[in-house]
């Protein structure tokens, strides 16, 4: 393996507990228009599953962020017992969904650690997402991590992970081979998968606790680096793995 010398970092539930605001979105707008009494990890676990891959089609340039909310947005109430929402209806239910989400914005606790040690060492970083970049900008400075420069986002070229086009700008404006770089992320096959089938010297999976995408076909080494991909379960492990 290359020796790595720069580090991209996914934001969403790598750097930032999104789960954990999603969680306190969800629930809040549930009181409004849900059944009563629903299980709020069941709503997050519907969420974040989004089985329709609205989503992922966003990502992919299909249709805008609002589009693919509001059909998940939809998909929930249908499943959950909630109206249906026509465009003023989803309007009125985004403001409230945003306003929650944004209160429950909080980084990781390991966030800032691993940020300090690689500082120390003099390892870049930056961050790349498939979320719109100046709202990324905005939920990293509510958490305390503006020190992490936005990189490319899913408005840079219009399309998001794992088209190899985004982690190649991405290493471009980091300033390094993309073989010198490593990706660290929650899910799997856009992550640290995707980083390594685009030329990334290595792709780090971190799996937390209610993590939404599995290695199913056990690739990634366990703490221990197998064929550039890696699993670790805490972001305090990424110095170690990169002799800092």
């Amino acid at each position: 393996m290359t020796e790595i010398r720069a580090v991209l970092f996914d934001v969403d539930d790598t750097l930032v507990d999104t789960r954990g605001a999603f969680r306190h979105a969800l629930a809040s707008v549930a009181v409004d228009y849900l059944d009563e009494g629903v299980d709020h990890e069941e709503l997050v676990h519907f969420w974040r599953a989004d089985a329709n891959g609205w989503y992922r089609a966003h990502t992919r340039g299909e249709m805008t962020h609002r589009e693919q909310r509001h059909r998940r947005a939809n998909d929930l109430h249908l499943e959950f017992g909630g109206p249906f929402l026509d465009d003023a209806d989803y309007q009125r239910w985004d403001d409230a969904f945003e306003r929650y989400f944004q209160q429950g914005w909080e980084a990781h606790g390991d966030a800032g650690g691993v940020l300090d040690a690689l500082d120390q060492a003099g390892i870049p970083y930056g961050g790349l997402s498939n979320a719109d970049s100046a709202y990324q900008v905005k939920k990293l400075d509510a958490c305390g991590l503006s020190r992490v420069p936005m990189l490319v986002g899913v408005d840079t070229i219009g399309v998001g992970k794992p088209d190899p086009r985004v982690y190649h700008l991405a290493c471009e404006r980091l300033g390094f081979a993309p073989e010198e770089v490593a990706y660290v992320g929650d899910e799997f096959d856009v992550d640290p998968y995707g980083a390594r089938e685009a030329g990334l010297g290595l792709g780090v999976w971190i799996e937390r606790p209610g993590a939404h995408s599995r290695d199913v076909d056990g690739l990634a080494g366990d703490g221990v680096v197998r064929d550039r991909l890696v699993r670790i379960d805490t972001l305090a492990a990424l110095p170690g793995l990169l002799g800092a």
